[in-house]
């Protein structure tokens, strides 16, 4: 099995529990945005503990760069990368397939599911083909939303945000087939989901009670 030892650049937080990693880029490591690899902390009680996470860097970097939800209380792997900072090393495995990119939609994420879009809008970016794309991003609070700023200058007025519990005076929400509905379009070709596994399948079958065929649906593979 192909691993790299790398080591952390810079480890700081984007939110109150995600965390966003820069690592050394292995020579002639390549993938595509919205793969992802699984990767280890290089230390002798945790190099066989893999995880998987997606890249959110571009791929001509001369870095990888992950955003990663930590979870705390159960001593797990994102608890020890809690501690991680820079000068330790990680190991990273084979590039894997995840969600690949097949043309403008809407793309539906829940929570730390926002990763491996967050690579793809980068990409799209970067060849100004970005346009024709709307985000539904939801979280439990605003201060859970990942690369809020980022996000709001890549899509603008399509960075919709759905956040269950609002402060006073904003409605709740979450994304529901009513809400869903409302993006659904003629000219919509392609429905990306990523987030937890409920998640994915309830965005999935609302799709599907739209009429959205199979074919037009993308969830992490």
């Amino acid at each position: 099995m192909e691993k790299h030892i790398v080591k952390v650049i810079s480890a700081n937080y984007v939110t109150h529990n995600v965390k966003h990693f820069v690592v050394e880029k292995p020579a002639g490591y390549n993938y595509i945005p919205g793969q992802a690899t699984d990767v280890a902390i290089n230390k002798p009680d945790w190099i066989n503990e893999l995880r998987p996470f997606t890249f959110t860097s571009l791929p001509d970097a001369g870095h990888l760069e992950f955003i990663i939800k930590i979870y705390t209380g159960h001593n797990g792997v994102t608890e020890q990368l809690a501690a991680v900072q820079p000068g330790d090393e990680l190991i990273i495995h084979e590039v894997f397939g995840a969600i690949a990119y097949k043309g403008p939609g809407v793309f539906i994420a829940g929570g730390a599911g926002i990763t491996p879009f967050i690579a793809i809008f980068r990409y799209l970016n970067s060849l100004g083909e970005l346009q024709g794309n709307t985000l539904l991003f939801a979280n439990h609070t605003t201060a859970d939303i990942i690369l809020k700023d980022e996000l709001k200058s890549l899509l603008g007025t399509h960075f919709i945000n759905i956040i269950k519990n609002a402060q006073s005076g904003t409605a709740k929400k979450i994304i529901d087939k009513e809400l869903l509905a409302a993006y659904i379009g003629n000219n919509t070709t392609h429905y990306y989901i990523c987030g937890p596994d409920q998640f994915t399948l309830d965005m999935a079958d609302f799709l599907r009670e739209l009429g959205i065929k199979n074919e037009q649906i993308v969830i992490e593979q």
